[in-house]
């Protein structure tokens, strides 16, 4: 596999309008985006810094992932996310070192990505995603 970057960090917060203003006003980060992903149960705000992004997380479901994490832990870090050049050959090759991942596929996220999250007990605690960028 092929790390081509940290694509964006992944921060779970309570509402986006309280924290947005802090990375685009203070820190001076352009807003590229929002978006909702349904199948994760998430709105993103995503600010880009131009060599990676921060994604802001709140959750719209109440047995999101992003939910769970802020009843358990509170606001703050969520993710690490890293792109890759080939998401597929990423799978094959974490199932062939036996790291556990979330999903056995790739599913699509924010921004058309494909991606996979590797599950926290083989990294050391934390959650580390790997996307591909849509072409």
């Amino acid at each position: 596999m092929k790390i081509l970057s940290i694509e964006h960090i992944g921060i779970a917060v309570e509402q986006l309008k309280n924290r947005s203003p802090f990375w685009e006003h203070v820190l001076g980060i352009k807003h590229s985006s929002t978006e909702v992903v349904e199948h994760e149960g998430v709105k993103t705000d995503i600010y880009d810094t131009g060599s990676g992004k921060v994604e802001l997380l709140k959750s719209i479901a109440d047995d999101s992932t992003i939910e769970k994490f802020l009843n358990k832990k509170g606001e703050g870090i969520h993710h690490v996310c890293f792109q890759v050049d080939d998401i597929n050959s990423a799978i094959k090759e974490l199932k062939d070192n036996n790291i556990s991942i979330v999903s056995e596929k790739p599913l699509i996220g924010a921004e058309g990505y494909k991606i996979v999250f590797i599950h926290p007990k083989s990294t050391g605690g934390v959650l580390v995603e790997l996307a591909e960028k849509a072409i």
